[in-house]
């Protein structure tokens, strides 16, 4: 296992994250246990969770597998996510892709006050007392912002974060899903007031979907900011499992609920499904497993200090890991470039 700094930080993790949003729902808490204790077996010394997840079934899975070994781990969980209303039915874009089930609220969070959710200082504090009582711990490493509230100051969401900084409660701060100009302000409320700033940003990343190199990216590398990138498999799509003509798989992501609506919108288009074709046969005729391929792209790239991916079974935890191990060629790189310049052709961008 390799172990790469954490931006700026003295923080070193290795670039395998393993991500336990679907342990206690997909994953039963028998197998779970016993994935994350072959992971960290492995040298996997980096997890992510968040409150929101199974409705804190995850962090508290997490908690259990931790037990006894919570020095040698770095924990990350998130606040702040919005839940969504009860029996919320917007489904119009599932006719037309996976055809996904009919929204429903995160298990007890239908009937969330307007407190429950955001980034204000109330929110937080309540937040953090919840994950770590889950987490059976008294602190967690890195304490990300779900998603930007732009209803609550940055410098309040700022101020909350470095108290519990500086009562012990957290060693590192990070945001997730922020646009490059929400994180480049933030980073500057934090020197203007001298507040804990945000050391990681968690984005989307993978080969169909590479928009923050346009400007997330540089701005990491050029302020120290660690890039630790969920979905680096397009919840499944790159393994090219999926057929147009036939639908989500039962009990697929593309199937489940509001993340299958979010999913489809995101990915299940006719151009999609091409650059899938044309990444596995590059794949192939390279000797690559598809999965071990996409994984291993994302963590060519310097300014990536970690790939969060799960693992429903120990053999998928397995072949997940090589990637670590994996080196692509120029000319692997070069052939994903090409399909990334047709599906998103180059357009002109200011300051370039």
């Amino acid at each position: 296992m390799q172990y790469r700094k954490m931006g700026r930080t003295g923080l070193k993790v290795s670039t395998y994250c393993m991500g336990v949003m679907n342990l206690g729902s997909q994953v039963s808490e028998k197998d779970s246990l016993e994935i994350i204790g072959t992971a960290i077996e492995k040298g996997v010394n980096f997890f992510d969770a968040a409150d929101m997840y199974v409705s804190g079934k995850a962090e508290e899975i997490l908690g259990k597998a931790i037990k006894g070994k919570r020095d040698s781990v770095v924990v990350a969980t998130k606040v702040g996510h919005w839940l969504k209303m009860k029996d919320n039915v917007r489904m119009e874009a599932a006719d037309i892709a996976g055809k996904p089930t009919p929204y429903s609220a995160w298990e007890g969070g239908g009937e969330a006050g307007p407190n429950d959710m955001g980034l204000s200082r109330k929110h937080i504090m309540q937040g953090v007392e919840a994950s770590l009582r889950r987490l059976d711990t008294d602190y967690i490493d890195i304490y990300y912002c779900h998603m930007p509230d732009y209803d609550t100051p940055l410098e309040e969401t700022l101020r909350a974060l470095d108290d519990l900084v500086h009562q012990g409660k957290v060693r590192y701060i990070g945001c997730s899903n922020y646009l490059a100009w929400r994180l480049c302000k933030a980073l500057g409320v934090s020197t203007l007031h001298n507040l804990e700033r945000f050391e990681c940003v968690q984005p989307p990343y993978n080969l169909l979907a590479r928009d923050i190199e346009y400007e997330l990216m540089p701005l990491c590398a050029s302020e120290g900011v660690g890039m630790c990138v969920y979905s680096p498999m397009a919840a499944g799509f790159l393994s090219g499992k999926y057929d147009k003509a036939k639908g989500a798989i039962e009990g697929a992501r593309f199937a489940i609920g509001h993340l299958g609506l979010r999913y489809n919108q995101q990915y299940w288009a006719d151009s999609n499904f091409e650059a899938v074709d044309k990444l596995k046969q590059i794949a192939s005729s390279h000797g690559r497993q598809m999965a071990q391929f996409a994984l291993a792209w994302v963590l060519q790239h310097s300014a990536i200090t970690s790939v969060v991916s799960g693992a429903s079974s120990l053999s998928q935890l397995e072949q997940n890991m090589k990637a670590t191990e994996l080196k692509l060629s120029e000319e692997e790189l070069t052939a994903c470039d090409e399909v990334w310049s047709v599906l998103r052709p180059f357009r002109f961008f200011y300051g370039r």
